[in-house]
């Protein structure tokens, strides 16, 4: 081996054994550390554990606490169990009440309607003023009554107002109310029944206003009354509505007339209502028919054929031709009423 053999070879284990010393204490060095993050991370770990016991324990201690307020023998009891249960019983029939309350409290606002809304408008006021006026106003537009009529009843009310020297506004409510009852019908709103005479009652209306119904009571009435009552089951369209007004008939005492077939022609119904009524010496015929939108030529057009066929088999007698409304109806009223009185020619609501 030459010299220089020889240094760079003893050159290199130097290096060598240089590089092994620091690699082994890189190697201490991270031991060390990984040492240190497992006691550190036990440590931590040691306190999440301590933690949760803690919430555990004071979980544990709360619903003691909980059972001892509810009068409830402790988890060591022997009859834990049975009042636990009974626990959980008290607890749904409270939830119950808690929802049948709350769907009382739900139906009354509804059932309040346009006067509750009236009644509340006036609390907490402490002047009568043009601004009390102008919000009354918008409250009688917005709940449908129409703005003329809502003009009406203000400008009257205004003046009844000042006659009564009312100064207060939570004297006012009784007074609005009285105003409005005067711009209520009052005359000629009961149903003409003629002595010795078959009286017919043509009811007609849109879908779902209660026509069977109002016929089920009226006929309950006449019959209360001493009056023989022959209702006609016109109403061939809707499912069901033959075997309604049959129970309404049923009920009240009153002979049904029904088609002879399912959905057969509702005229026929009413040629024969009317014919049965006169040979059996009814005092009253109640023609039920078909609910129909006042905007449905064709169902229009089908209802004036009823009306004619009353009139040829009645002659110039007069009959009744009422019309049923939702209660909860506003303006549309006004446009439901114009359009079959121009088919029915009404006599009433």
């Amino acid at each position: 081996m030459g010299f220089f053999d020889k240094l760079f070879k003893r050159k290199k284990t130097e290096v060598d054994e240089n590089k092994e010393l620091e690699i082994k204490e890189l190697l201490e060095e991270a031991k060390n550390q990984h040492k240190e993050a497992e006691e550190e991370l036990e440590s931590e770990v040691e306190s999440l554990l301590k933690v949760e016991l803690d919430s555990e324990e004071l979980d544990a201690r709360d619903e003691r606490d909980t059972m001892e307020s509810l009068g409830e023998p402790s988890e060591d009891d022997e009859f834990e169990e049975p009042k636990k249960q009974e626990a959980e019983e008290k607890t749904v029939i409270k939830e119950k009440k808690s929802f049948f309350t709350s769907l009382k409290d739900k139906l009354f606002n509804s059932r309040q309607g346009l006067f509750g809304k009236l009644a509340q408008f006036f609390t907490g006021r402490t002047v009568i003023d043009d601004e009390m006026y102008d919000e009354l106003e918008e409250l009688l537009v917005q709940s449908d009554i129409g703005l003329d009529m809502s003009l009406k009843i203000i400008s009257a009310l205004e003046k009844e107002v000042k006659k009564r020297g009312i100064k207060e506004p939570n004297e006012v409510y009784p007074v609005l109310k009285s105003v409005m009852e005067n711009f209520l019908v009052t005359e000629g709103n009961t149903i003409k029944l003629q002595r010795g005479k078959m009286n017919v009652i043509l009811v007609v209306g849109v879908n779902g206003v209660g026509k069977t119904t109002t016929i089920g009571k009226m006929a309950s009435k006449y019959v209360k009354e001493g009056k023989k009552v022959v209702i006609g089951a016109g109403d061939t369209f809707r499912a069901a509505a033959v075997e309604q007004v049959e129970e309404w008939a049923r009920r009240a005492g009153a002979e049904i007339v029904k088609p002879v077939k399912e959905g057969g022609d509702p005229g026929a119904v009413v040629f024969d209502t009317l014919k049965i009524a006169e040979e059996k010496g009814a005092d009253v015929a109640i023609i039920d028919t078909a609910g129909r939108l006042h905007n449905k030529n064709n169902l229009m057009a089908e209802l004036e054929k009823i009306n004619n066929i009353i009139k040829r088999k009645i002659g110039d007698q007069f009959y009744e031709s009422i019309l049923v409304i939702d209660g909860t109806t506003g303006q549309n009223a006004l446009a439901q009423a114009k359009v079959f009185n121009e088919v029915t020619e009404l006599t009433g609501l």
